[in-house]
């Protein structure tokens, strides 16, 4: 976007909004972004009034808050009346308390009700994320009669691609697509090529099982019921992204033993991100008390024999093998490729997993410590065999951990590399030092 800034510094606003009119909004949105707070507002206000909407609902929360509080009465109308509802709840849940009631002051008795209404769903269910503006039809419609009607409605809408049929008590009967309406025959009713018993969602289904539902049906949008099988709004696809990248961020913070946050990284506090990762340390830290204290327990040993410096080989090694298995295992419960009752496919395929990676890392380190090293024979067998076996266990762990954390109904991604590396630090250790008094000892 250098042009454009160059634009701007050269105070060149009309060339400047006919280039932005052929930009896509979410990368003016983006544009808008970098700019200091009242060169984006002057720059969104070249904006066409439905360009505007769009863009704004692409900025980000802190700039959004900004130029609420910038703009006028009626500048802020123009936008909310443009906005699609479910961008509208959305915009809510992220602003500040003095700006949700700016934004509730200029929207209608009605929209405020329903707004409400969704604020109180739960978090992260199907009545957060769906929309009202969709198309419904009867099924007594004939097929001229729907394609007025959609024409009709069409504009305020966010998606026609699909049309929802309902009887008199708003209960969903079924769907019809535009394509349907559009080759059959004008006097055809529309219940007699409506598809019955549609896929629908409850209100308070979790989002994450929605999210399977459109990657599994390739859906573009899913209509939502209440618990009397009403149709109350309906989920589109790029609601859809959205959760998959939360669920997605979500999974990596936890693969790295970080609580999740919605702020971004560049824009959150110090301590506020401190926070997020204290605790996890903290558990973590005195996880490995469970390290020292055998460690401790076999000291004389260890002086005795020289073993204290393959712990770190052994350690790493073993954690590295377990965060293999067990982040390969947590992305096949994500896409639904393995559940609890493949348990026993996965250990026997771990298994044979370390069987077969296993013995060639021992190999390799049993020739760079006997012939390269120099050391005992009694010592290079004791961290060949240990390497071994640690690996063996820390595939099963890391294959075992996550299905049992799904069945307990916990998220997979806790059992992450962190955790598996300090539970198989521990088991290494039992391991190397229960073969080095076997070994070296007797």
């Amino acid at each position: 976007m250098e042009r454009e800034k160059k634009l701007i510094s050269e105070k060149k606003y009309s060339i400047l909004k006919e280039d932005l009119i052929n930009i896509p909004p979410i990368d003016v949105a983006d544009f808008l972004d970098t700019l200091e707070e009242k060169e984006s507002l002057l720059i969104f206000r070249l904006l066409p009034k439905g360009m505007a909407a769009e863009v704004f609902a692409h900025l980000s929360a802190e700039r959004q808050a900004v130029l609420f509080n910038l703009v006028n009465e009626s500048e802020l109308r123009s936008i909310l009346e443009d906005l699609f509802f479910d961008d509208k709840v959305d915009l809510l849940e992220e602003m500040p308390a003095n700006v949700v009631k700016k934004i509730l002051k200029n929207t209608s008795e009605v929209e405020r009700k329903l707004i409400n209404q969704f604020l109180m769903y739960p978090d992260y269910s199907a009545g957060s994320l769906m929309t009202i503006e969709f198309v419904d039809l009867k099924k007594e419609m004939t097929i001229k009669e729907a394609l007025e009607s959609v024409r009709k409605n069409a504009p305020d809408k966010e998606t026609i691609y699909t049309c929802y049929v309902t009887d008199a008590e708003r209960h969903l009967e079924g769907t019809i697509s535009l394509k349907d309406l559009v080759l059959a025959d004008g006097e055809v009713k529309v219940g007699d090529i409506m598809k019955k018993k549609p896929m629908c969602v409850n209100t308070h289904d979790d989002q994450e099982d929605i999210a399977d539902l459109f990657k599994r049906y390739d859906l573009l949008a899913l209509p939502v019921v209440d618990n009397e099988h009403r149709l109350v709004g309906i989920i589109t696809v790029d609601d859809i992204v959205d959760v998959i990248e939360e669920e997605a961020t979500e999974d990596i913070y936890k693969l790295g033993a970080v609580e999740p946050t919605d702020e971004e990284y560049i824009t959150a506090g110090i301590f506020k991100l401190a926070r997020k990762r204290i605790v996890w340390l903290i558990f973590l830290m005195i996880s490995a008390t469970l390290t020292e204290f055998i460690i401790v327990s076999f000291d004389d040993k260890l002086k005795l024999f020289g073993l204290s410096a393959f712990i770190p080989l052994l350690m790493d090694t073993g954690g590295n093998a377990g965060a293999q298995a067990s982040t390969v295992v947590i992305r096949s419960i994500v896409l639904g490729e393995v559940n609890f009752k493949d348990l026993l496919k996965v250990i026997w395929k771990e298994i044979r997993i370390g069987v077969t990676v296993g013995p060639i890392l021992a190999v390799l380190n049993f020739t760079r410590i006997y012939f390269i090293s120099g050391r005992p024979f009694g010592v290079a067998l004791t961290v060949t065999l240990t390497l071994m076996a640690t690996i063996l266990v820390a595939k099963m762990l890391g294959g075992i951990l996550p299905l049992c954390a799904k069945k307990l109904k916990l998220d997979p991604a806790i059992m992450a590399s962190p955790l598996i590396t300090t539970m198989v630090d521990s088991i290494a250790l039992i391991i190397f030092f229960t073969i080095a008094s076997l070994l070296l000892v007797s």
